[in-house]
């Protein structure tokens, strides 16, 4: 029921029937099962789902909600041995150190032991890992914006990113898990797009309007950022550490450092025959407590690594290191000769610069896409197994954003944010220039909670408390401004 004491607030509503062009429709959408009741804000409804648009900032998907890693910490004073050994059991990559008042000071990671501990042949047992850890780590609170904290280890360059609650770490966010979620969030939105674009194709023939494409803003961000092949991110004369298979790891550490590399490509003939990563000198020679002057990299390199070429997608590359559960993937030319090594973090920065530069765009609007990307993406529901039952009776709600948010503002666009019957965030911008494109984009996000062959209406309730449905592109515009009036902001 609508809320009796509180203040009069503007609704939008879905209702479980094909789109139909009849206006005042609140008469006939009392309740039966057609329709559902007025909550007490500003909201699309459905009877099939519901959708609420909320204008909080606190809707918003928060780095609590990304997939954290647990985060190991040790006190900045523990032994680089310690450290090491404790990173070897856990099969992490990083570290996290604390001061004497239990405060995040440092982190470590693999790359650090392999080219400050290793290559300067520290002594492990007597050092401290506060000598060589980097001090300061830039960190984000677990309530930060996701897209915001996504952002800063993009444009940072860095993989691992502390996650601090109440004064305390928590967790570790790492960009390659988030990045791999992402892209099969983006993959499945394309996927669905022929599905998508049939339901469109129904509701334009019913509407007599049309479209250029269905939605196809995620379907743009693959084709400009990820769908490019691995030759437009990879500069020229790119430095790449090639060792032999006799040679220490002692050796190819100090060459690491030269090279500015975490990883040495092994070489028999100019053929590819192995790869040495700092992770795999923290596993398969610090933990085993290897001699590292001795040690030769054919006992401890991974043997015929996967690899790429430089006219496979990058989309197909970060398939590969998924799949592989590793970090580097080396690309090789035509002649089958190494020309660059990628990993997680630098394809991600290089594919967003490069899609800048050959669109004519500054690093400025670049950046944008890719948070309208990690925005986008992240509102996609994710695959989740399990049956659910769904009832007439069911609701989403949908509502306008109430406030300005830090997200970028386009022309002829309104600020949208859908929560669904699990309760999970969707927040979307669209263009309010075609319904058809609102359809589309909620019919994306929403995926199976709205039958395409079944679309609901769409309705909102005007000064006269009447359900106005939206049937044309005027409405839509019609209704945008009649919400900017009454203090929607977008």
């Amino acid at each position: 029921m609508a809320n009796q004491g509180g203040p009069s607030r503007k609704s939008l509503s879905f209702s479980g029937h094909s789109f139909q062009g009849r206006k005042k429709a609140s008469e006939n959408e009392g309740g039966g099962g057609g329709g559902s009741d007025l909550l007490p804000r500003r909201s699309l409804t459905s009877s099939r789902s519901s959708i609420s648009l909320s204008g909080e900032r606190s809707g918003e998907r928060t780095v609590k909600r990304l997939r954290l890693c647990k985060a190991l910490t040790v006190p900045d004073s523990t032994t680089l041995f310690e450290a090491c050994r404790r990173m070897a059991a856990r099969r992490v990559d990083a570290l996290l150190l604390t001061d004497s008042n239990a405060l995040l000071c440092g982190i470590l990671t693999d790359r650090d032991i392999a080219t400050k501990v290793i290559a300067k042949q520290l002594n492990l047992e007597e050092t401290p890992v506060s000598k060589v850890m980097t001090k300061n780590p830039v960190f984000v609170l677990s309530d930060t914006i996701a897209v915001e904290a996504l952002q800063k280890m993009v444009q940072g360059k860095f993989r691992h990113l502390p996650v601090v609650e109440n004064g305390e770490v928590i967790a570790l966010l790492d960009i390659a898990k988030c990045l791999y979620d992402a892209i099969a969030r983006m993959e499945r939105s394309v996927e669905k797009g022929k599905a998508i674009a049939a339901a469109v194709e129904g509701v334009e023939k019913n509407w007599g309007t049309s479209i250029a494409g269905p939605n196809t803003f995620m379907e743009t961000l693959r084709e400009r950022i990820f769908k490019p092949s691995l030759s437009t991110i990879i500069p020229e004369n790119t430095k790449v550490l090639k060792v032999g298979l006799d040679e220490t790891v002692l050796g190819v550490t100090m060459k690491m450092v030269e090279y500015q590399s975490s990883a040495a490509m092994v070489m028999v003939e100019n053929k590819l025959v192995g790869i040495l990563t700092s992770k795999d000198i923290l596993m398969r020679v610090i933990s085993q407590n290897l001699p590292q002057e001795t040690t030769t990299v054919e006992k401890v390199m991974t043997p015929n690594p996967e690899s790429a070429t430089v006219d496979m997608a990058i989309v197909e590359a970060l398939h590969i290191m998924h799949n592989g559960k590793f970090l580097h993937l080396p690309v090789l030319d035509k002649d089958g000769d190494v020309v660059a090594v990628i990993d997680v973090i630098h394809i991600t920065h290089a594919a967003v610069t490069t899609a800048g530069s050959t669109a004519g765009i500054n690093n400025e609007t670049a950046n944008s896409m890719m948070q309208k990307f990690w925005d986008s993406a992240m509102a996609l529901s994710p695959n989740e197994d399990g049956d659910e039952t769904r009832s007439e009776e069911e609701s989403m709600k949908l509502s306008s954003e109430r406030e300005v948010t830090k997200s970028f503002s386009y022309p002829n666009t309104f600020a949208f944010k859908l929560q669904d019957k699990k309760g999970r965030m969707h927040r979307f911008m669209c263009e309010t220039q075609s319904l058809t494109t609102l359809i589309t984009a909620i019919l994306q996000r929403m995926g199976d909670d709205i039958e395409p062959d079944n679309l609901p209406q769409i309705m909102y309730e005007d000064e006269d408390n009447d359900k106005v449905v939206l049937a044309s592109d005027n409405d839509l515009g019609a209704a945008v401004e009649h919400a900017k009036s009454i203090g929607w902001k977008v």
